[in-house]
């Protein structure tokens, strides 16, 4: 017998699926082969990507797929990222009906954000929570939610919902805003952001894609929940940089999509990654986060091999 073949394909090839890619086709063997696929809007990233071997193709709202019978034809593991609309996903809202069509999903994940539970005045929320957006993100994503689940209501998919904190890791991390030279530290007493690093993501993906548990969601966060000055404060000793002043919230003079990161104010629960998935965080907290990555660049190692599937 040949080895198990396995597809993932990711719409919207980022940061993340990046990694996951990496991670999958890293561990192919005589046993089993994973193949990636994806989209992109961009058609230099597009090159870049085929040539390391990934089946990359452009997708936008004016650009679907073009003959999506093929492309997804043999797609076992399905990852969705883009960023949703007013009128929820565009990979749904353009090709919900192809991948109903599909004869060999194993498992699908969308990746949503932990904004859908809106405002708790720094209360902590767990997947049993309410979910009552309270800013235009989190409501399109609350609304892309439901458009996915629907293909497990309606068809039976194996439909997987990850509420991610602020994703983190090398090269996108408060290291990069400290040396950007821009970096501000804006004090909101009791305001509190949760985050997770990008290869605690990973482990969690690759965690439920080995014991799927269609119609789940899940809280991607650390242990840690804490204020962002903190976080820049210790990237700057990491670094031996010089201590941004503290500046009040009312007086910062935010963006407005700075702002609405600030409106919301609550800590995430999650123990159903641990006790479900059995995931053990790498880096439960930003103090080991930010460690990790400073190690990453001195030394360009590669992420750590996540579990195999």
């Amino acid at each position: 017998m040949g080895p198990r073949k396995k597809k993932l394909f990711c719409f919207g090839f980022g940061y993340t699926c990046d990694l996951l890619a990496q991670s999958l086709m890293r561990a192919n063997d005589e046993r089993l082969i994973w193949t990636v696929g994806g989209t992109t809007r961009d058609r230099e990233k597009r090159r870049i990507l085929r040539e390391r071997g990934i089946d990359m193709h452009i997708f936008n709202y004016e650009h679907p797929l073009g003959h999506p019978e093929t492309v997804l034809s043999d797609v076992t593991h399905l990852l969705v990222s883009t960023p949703p609309g007013d009128a929820g996903d565009p990979s749904y809202l353009i090709h919900h009906a192809d991948i109903e069509s599909l004869k060999n999903l194993e498992w699908i994940g969308y990746l949503s954000t932990t904004g859908v539970y809106g405002d708790r005045s720094g209360g902590w929320v767990d997947e049993n929570s309410e979910i009552r957006p309270t800013s235009k993100r989190g409501s399109r994503r609350a609304r892309a939610e439901q458009q996915w689940m629907s293909l497990h209501t309606r068809f039976n998919l194996p439909v997987h919902i990850f509420r991610l904190s602020g994703i983190y890791g090398p090269g996108r991390s408060a290291l990069d805003s400290v040396r950007s030279g821009v970096t501000r530290r804006i004090d909101k007493p009791g305001h509190a952001f949760s985050r997770i690093h990008v290869e605690d993501v990973v482990q969690v993906l690759m965690a439920s894609m080995a014991n799927p548990n269609p119609r789940q969601a899940y809280n991607v966060s650390d242990d840690s929940p804490a204020q962002s000055h903190e976080v820049i404060a210790y990237a700057c000793e990491l670094l031996g940089e010089p201590l941004p002043p503290l500046i009040p919230y009312e007086d910062a003079n935010l963006a407005p999509i700075t702002q609405s990161f600030y409106s919301d104010n609550k800590r995430v629960n999650n123990n159903r990654i641990k006790t479900e998935l059995g995931v053990r965080l790498r880096y439960p907290d930003f103090y080991k986060g930010l460690r990790a990555c400073l190690a990453y660049e001195e030394t360009a190692e590669a992420p750590a091999e996540t579990v195999r599937i």
